[in-house]
Parts: structure tokens; sequence; C-alpha cells
């Protein structure tokens, strides 16, 4: 498995637009196994991801689908940064099997 855990900080007051599209399309990703986003209790602009996948090259392949591209498009006006991105290697948890 592959895994992503990351921070994004939205445009003031952007979080919940910016949470909102992050969340769209969920169903069309291939190979994502979870897909969490979480807003930070200490920073009303931070937003966490947290992603398993089935591998690293289902991850990339996700960044193609139409749906999510088109995502990424809208979201990246309402990011000001992206920080603390770390890669993870799953090994099992609740709903990974």
């Amino acid at each position: 498995m592959y895994g992503l855990i990351g921070k994004m900080t939205a445009v003031e007051g952007q979080r919940d637009v910016l949470s909102a599209i992050l969340l769209e399309s969920l169903g069309k990703m291939p190979g994502c196994l979870s897909y969490i986003v979480a807003h930070d209790p200490a920073d009303d602009n931070a937003i966490w991801i947290t992603e398993v996948w089935t591998d690293e090259a289902a991850h990339r392949a996700s960044l193609q689908v139409p749906e999510v591209k088109a995502a990424i498009h809208r979201g990246l006006p309402l990011v000001v940064t992206f920080s603390d991105a770390q890669v993870t290697t799953p090994i099992g948890g609740v709903g990974l099997g």
C-alpha cells in the first residue's frame, strides 16, 4: 500500500469551500482505499488529507481522472500553502483489510 498525509492551508475564510471541492467525486478514484479530509481544530484555515492507495501507480493515475483534474483546477486558487506532506507505507487498519 501507498499512503500520503498532507496539510493544506486555505485562503482565509475558504476552508469549507476547498473542503467541499476535495470531497467531490470520491467514487471516481480506482485504487483508493481511504481518503479522509479533516479540519484542523487549531487553525481555522488548515485541512489535513490522509490517503491510502493500493500502490503509488494508482495514486499517480488518479491525477489523470477528469473529475480529479477538474477538482484540482478549481481548488488550487483556494490554497495558500501545502505543507507537512509525508509518504507512508500503510500496513493495515480498520477498513484496509
